[in-house]
C-alpha cells in the first residue's frame, strides 16, 4: 500500500504545482504569441509596401544639385552655405526616401516594434507609414497594452512575494543576531526563561480555550454553576467540531474516488488563482530606499552588458537608455544598431518594468499616506475648540 500511495502523492503534487503555475504561464505565453503574430502582420504590411517617389523628393534632389554646383574652393564660404541652405534642406527630407522598407520591417525589426508598442515605450524611430498599418497599430495597442499590464501585475505579485519574504527573513535574522548579543551580555534565570517561553507559546501560537479562559476569571471560581454551564457549552462545541470533521472526511473520500469531482476542485483552484492577481502588491510593504537600490543595481548590470553589442554606447549612455526604456518614456534619441540582439534582452525589459512598477506603486502608497497625514493635521488645526460653559 505504501509503495502505491507514494506515486499517487507524487502525481497529486505535480498536478498542484501545474495548476498553480498555469495562470502565470498562460499570461506570458499569450503575450509571446501576441508579439509574434504582430511581428508577422507588420512585416508583411509595412515591409512589402511600394515606395512612391513624390514630387517633393525630386525637388529635394534638384535643390541639392544646385547647391553642389555653387560650392567653391573656399571652406569658410562652404560652411556658410551648409549652415544656411543644406541644413534646412536636410531637415525637410523624409527618412522614407533613403531607406528600403524591407531592411527596416524584417521579422526581428517588426517584433522589436511590437514590443515597443504594447510596453508603451515607443522610441519613434520605427513607425508605420501606410494607412492600414496605422489603423492596425491602434487596434494592436488597444488589446496589447492591457495584456502587458496584466502580465506586469501577475509577475509583480511574484516579485513582491519574493522581495517581501526575503526582506522579512532578513529582519528575522537581524532580530536573532540582536537577541543573541543581548543574551550574551546578560544572564537569565532558567525558571523565568521557561515561564516566559510558556507564556509566549500560549499568547502567540495556541489561543486559549473557553475552559482555560473561564478558569482564569475569579468569578467562575466562586460560582460552580457557571463552571458547569461552561463545561456543557464546551462539550457541545466539541461535538459540533467532530460532525464537521466527519463531513469533511466524507467529502474528501468522494473527491478522491470520483475523478469528476477532482476536476471540479482543480478548476475552482485555478479560478481562485486568477482571482488572486494583484493581491500581493496590495500587501507589499518594503522600504522605498531598498526598492530604489534594487532598481539602481538592476539598471547598472544592464548598462555594463549592453555596450558589448551596441558599440556606440558607453556605460553612462546605456544607463540612460535603460532608465528611459524601463520607465516607458522612450524619447528615441538613443537608437540601437542591433535591435534583434536587444530582443533577447526582452525578458530583462519585462522584469525591469515590473520592478519599476512595484516601486511606483510603493511610492504611490507612501504619497497617499503622506497626504492623509497632512489633511488630518490641517483638519485638526482648523477644528474649533469646544467651549465649556459653567452650569
Amino acid at each position: 500500500m505504501a509503495s502505491t500511495s507514494q506515486p499517487l502523492r507524487g502525481k497529486r503534487a505535480c498536478k498542484k504545482i501545474f495548476w498553480a503555475v498555469f495562470p502565470h504561464a498562460c499570461f506570458i505565453l499569450s503575450l509571446v504569441i501576441y508579439a509574434f503574430l504582430g511581428a508577422l502582420m507588420f512585416s508583411h504590411i509595412e515591409g512589402n509596401r511600394k515606395v512612391n517617389l513624390s514630387e517633393e523628393y525630386r525637388k529635394f534632389l534638384q535643390n541639392l544639385w544646385y547647391i553642389s554646383r555653387n560650392l567653391s574652393d573656399n571652406m569658410t564660404e562652404n560652411e556658410e552655405i551648409f549652415k544656411d541652405k543644406i541644413h534646412a534642406l536636410l531637415n525637410a527630407a523624409e527618412r522614407d526616401w533613403f531607406v528600403n522598407p524591407k531592411d527596416i520591417w524584417t521579422f526581428f525589426g517588426s517584433l522589436f516594434f511590437c514590443c515597443t508598442v504594447f510596453t508603451t515605450v515607443g522610441y519613434g524611430n520605427t513607425y508605420p507609414v501606410t494607412r492600414i498599418g496605422k489603423y492596425l497599430c491602434m487596434l494592436y495597442a488597444l488589446f496589447g497594452i492591457p495584456l502587458m499590464f496584466l502580465v506586469l501585475t501577475d509577475m509583480g505579485d511574484i516579485l513582491a512575494t519574493v522581495l517581501s519574504k526575503s526582506y522579512n527573513e532578513f529582519k528575522k535574522l537581524q532580530s536573532k543576531i540582536l537577541a543573541s548579543k543581548l543574551c550574551s551580555g546578560s544572564t537569565y534565570n532558567k525558571g523565568d526563561e521557561l515561564k516566559s517561553r510558556a507564556q509566549s507559546k500560549v499568547v502567540i501560537n495556541e489561543p486559549l480555550t473557553i475552559m482555560e479562559l473561564l478558569k482564569i476569571q475569579p468569578d467562575v471560581k466562586r460560582k460552580p454553576t457557571k463552571y458547569r454551564n461552561a463545561e456543557i457549552f464546551e462539550m457541545l462545541i466539541a461535538r459540533e467540531n467532530e460532525h464537521t470533521k466527519l463531513a469533511r472526511n466524507k467529502s474528501i473520500e468522494r473527491w478522491s474516488s470520483c475523478p469528476e469531482l477532482d476536476r471540479g476542485k482543480t478548476m475552482s483552484r485555478v479560478i481562485e488563482n486568477f482571482d488572486k492577481i494583484g493581491k500581493q502588491l496590495e500587501k507589499f510593504d518594503v522600504p522605498i530606499v531598498l526598492m530604489v537600490l534594487v532598481i539602481f543595481v538592476y539598471i547598472s548590470c544592464a548598462a555594463a552588458i549592453l555596450p558589448n553589442w551596441e558599440t556606440r554606447l558607453d556605460f553612462q549612455e546605456a544607463f540612460y537608455f535603460c532608465f528611459i526604456t524601463l520607465t516607458t518614456i522612450g524619447f528615441g534619441d538613443t537608437q540601437l544598431e542591433h535591435p534583434k540582439f536587444f530582443l533577447f534582452f526582452s525578458l530583462y525589459i519585462i522584469i525591469g518594468m515590473e520592478i519599476v512598477f512595484i516601486a511606483f506603486k510603493l511610492g504611490q502608497d507612501r504619497l497617499i499616506g503622506l497626504y492623509k497625514k497632512v489633511i488630518s493635521f490641517c483638519g485638526e488645526k482648523k477644528m474649533p475648540s469646544k467651549k465649556i460653559y459653567p452650569k
